[in-house]
């Protein structure tokens, strides 16, 4: 038998709270669904929201400024309509410019996401390590942090691929995406010198694990692609236990459904709709807040 008791109820001398967490997972667009099923794998107990700011997808096109106020807006709103216990930004692009201020602002953690530098560098045999990212993390200062802190002895290739995270939104919708357009965009994650070969390729993007497959396929030789999806999830459940949250409070195998939030929902179509129901979100809403004037302003490097 489950019991579900208010936010203050706790376990007898362990102070473990026993109702199910509530997580907040967002992104710009579609990619953070490759964190969900993380997540929901280690904490299928938890009550989960997907919010996907698609009327402002893709944040590459924003100025830094811009991006930080539209993240704001939007997460603010979030937060106040679904009472998070936790929220998880499952976007690079975002997660080094906004996590300061949100961590300033409220008291509920958060958790961000970045290029898995460190793990490829310590994987690859070649040491070399390529970094397929879009332009925005490509161009971050944190991103050179992370390579000079972990990634000293290994010649790092940071990739931009502008119309990767596009090319994962359609298929996932429902539209035709040809092969031609993947293997360019990774092709010059794919590099040769000196008789070594790049061995280790980051997924700086949640959308890219969307076209796993096609990725392996498409590559012009086998490489270990590294995703942060599985360690985010990991950091997550390791708050909600600093918390003070039991460990999952259902039963095994058991994964509650999910909600999913639009914020424009124009890319919604039956396939999306089907394909958001397997993974557990059975639940969809659109929440149109479309981007205000000062949003629109482009970078000034793809304006």
């Amino acid at each position: 038998m489950r019991i579900d008791l208010p936010a203050e109820a706790a376990l007898g001398a362990t102070d473990a709270l026993v109702r199910r967490p509530r997580v907040l997972v967002f992104d710009s667009g579609l990619g953070g669904l490759t964190v969900l099923a993380e997540l929901r794998k280690a904490r299928p107990d938890a009550h989960f929201v997907y919010a996907a700011d698609d009327a402002g997808f893709p944040y590459g096109r924003l100025s830094e400024g811009n991006l930080i106020a539209r993240v704001d807006r939007v997460l603010d709103r979030l937060i106040a309509q679904n009472q998070p216990d936790i929220v998880v930004i499952a976007c690079n692009t975002a997660s080094t410019l906004v996590l300061p201020g949100l961590r300033a602002r409220y008291s509920l953690p958060f958790v961000g996401t970045v290029p898995a530098i460190k793990p490829a560098a310590a994987a690859s045999r070649s040491k070399l390590v390529s970094v397929l990212a879009t332009a925005g993390t490509v161009k971050r200062d944190y991103t050179q942090g992370l390579i000079a802190s972990f990634a000293a002895d290994c010649a790092v290739a940071l990739v931009g691929a502008p119309r990767l995270a596009g090319l994962a939104e359609d298929a996932l919708s429902g539209k035709s995406v040809d092969d031609a357009d993947i293997a360019a965009e990774i092709a010059p994650a794919f590099v040769e010198a000196d008789g070594r070969r790049t061995d280790v390729v980051v997924l700086a993007c949640t959308h890219y694990p969307l076209l796993g497959a096609e990725l392996e396929r498409l590559a012009p030789w086998p490489v270990t692609w590294i995703d942060s999806a599985p360690a985010i999830a990991r950091r997550a459940v390791h708050l909600l236990g600093e918390q003070g949250f039991a460990p999952h409070l259902g039963e095994t195998g058991a994964t509650r459904p999910a909600k999913a939030v639009f914020t424009g929902g124009a890319s919604l179509t039956d396939k999306l709709g089907r394909a958001l129901a397997a993974r557990g979100l059975r639940e969809i809403v659109v929440d149109a807040m479309p981007l205000a004037d000062g949003e629109h302003a482009m970078a000034a490097s793809q304006a």
